[in-house]
């Protein structure tokens, strides 16, 4: 018979390692063979942690087509599906297969610099373009090779559906359910006087669209690309072009998971 294997990824904090040992002790008593190091056979991998884990997890192994399930010992935990206090509920009813998989979309970005560098970058959240040092920046705006705008601001965010309710939502982007396969461009501190008009609002984009961007610079030719919480400098960004990536994350969901109950549980 085939092992199960099961990969178990905890974060530095006390109760985050704690939980990993018991859980460990709980899948090997129930027959799965469990790992802290990545296994390509594995079937399943639990983060515990919260959602900056989560993430961190998901780019360390490069958006592997094994399923996630998140343990929360953080704050938020949008991603995490159960309480440390659940894991015999989440051994039960994983056995039985009482669960479906939630397949979340990625964004990309793409481009080049001046010198011939080659930018590629994916991000689950979102994947923001910003200024160095926090000088405002101006970007030429293009979807499906029309040009939208020259924004000018601190920058523009990128998020996925899975993303809007991350920084996406405190910019003053809109919640999107993650079954509806999209983009949101939402613009950081845009300016809108009578020397610059940009865009005050989100813009949803539908998924064989491509955000293009050409920036223009003045006296600093950094730019910042931050995806998921991590930040990537480059000087004399040629062009950009942000879209859909052909790669999902799949996150194990109980039957008990709604999305909007877990909004209003969040946020209201």
């Amino acid at each position: 018979m085939k092992e199960r294997v099961i990969c178990i990824f905890a974060n530095g904090n006390r109760f985050s390692l704690e939980t990993g040992e018991v859980l460990k002790a709980k899948l090997e008593k129930s027959g799965f063979k469990t790992t802290c190091d990545f296994h390509p056979e594995a079937e399943l991998i639990v983060c515990i942690g919260g959602d900056g884990s989560f993430l961190q997890a998901v780019h360390r192994l490069d958006f592997p087509r094994i399923p996630f399930i998140g343990i929360n010992t953080g704050h938020l935990g949008f991603f995490q599906e159960i309480l440390p206090n659940q894991l015999d509920d989440f051994i039960f009813h994983y056995k039985q297969n009482k669960y479906h998989i939630q397949h979340l979309s990625t964004v990309k970005v793409i481009g080049q610099t001046s010198s011939g560098e080659e930018i590629l970058h994916r991000g689950l959240n979102e994947i923001i373009i910003k200024g160095n040092r926090s000088y405002s920046v101006h970007l030429n705006i293009s979807i499906g090779g029309s040009f939208i705008e020259r924004f000018s601001g601190d920058g523009i965010l990128v998020a996925t559906s899975a993303g809007s309710t991350a920084y996406n939502y405190s910019l003053g982007g809109s919640i999107v359910d993650p079954r509806l396969n999209l983009l949101q461009l939402t613009p950081i501190a845009p300016m809108n006087t009578t020397a610059y008009r940009s865009f005050t609002s989100s813009i949803l984009l539908p998924t064989d669209s491509s955000l293009g961007i050409i920036p223009e610079y003045t006296k600093d030719h950094q730019l910042n690309i931050l995806v998921d919480g991590s930040e990537y400098p480059y000087e004399d960004i040629e062009s950009l072009s942000i879209n859909l990536s052909n790669k999902e994350v799949r996150l194990l969901r109980f039957e008990s998971y709604d999305f909007w109950a877990k909004v209003k549980s969040k946020f209201l």
